[in-house]
């Protein structure tokens, strides 16, 4: 029996260069008659950054400012897929039905990324990659690296322009 490409994950860091990767989620969701869930993930600070911002901003303020920032980022990739639809598919927003749901969650990339695809259930998982290797990928560690070798489901690793 051949799988099936019902929902499909497609994380992204919201950079331009990684519009590419979005096609090819697209692409696949159009064919397969399925549906993309976008993902962004936001680091959390580290501990001493927290007690960094803490000591200087006043009580309060911390939660404040990262519930704005959230909300900005939330409005940004809403305004991209608007764009995405527009300018790539000659789509209206509304129109774009392969887009089943965004969503912005904090926590350590690749560990989000693998809960995410379990909780929606994604048949497949679509992520760009810089295609470090070597030693720049042993010392900075790997995103894609990490989701490779932990996924539950098939990750389609779409190399980043510069």
């Amino acid at each position: 029996m051949l799988p099936k490409i019902q929902t499909i994950l497609y994380a992204t860091d919201l950079e331009e260069h990684a519009r590419p990767v979005f096609r090819h989620a697209v692409s696949l969701a159009e064919r397969y008659n399925g549906q993309i869930v976008l993902l962004h993930v936001i680091e959390p600070l580290s501990p001493s950054a927290q007690s960094l911002v803490a000591s200087v901003l006043p009580e309060g303020m911390p939660a404040s400012l990262r519930k704005e920032g959230m909300q900005r980022v939330r409005d940004t990739i809403e305004e991209r897929l608007k764009l995405f639809c527009k300018d790539e598919l000659g789509m209206e927003p509304n129109d774009c039905r392969v887009i089943a749901d965004a969503r912005v969650v904090e926590g350590r990339i690749a560990a989000t990324i693998l809960s995410q695809a379990a909780d929606v259930n994604a048949d497949l998982v679509v992520m760009g990659t810089h295609g470090r290797t070597g030693v720049s990928e042993m010392f900075l560690g790997s995103v894609a690296h990490q989701v490779v070798h932990r996924s539950r489901v098939p990750v389609l690793m779409v190399p980043l322009e510069s």
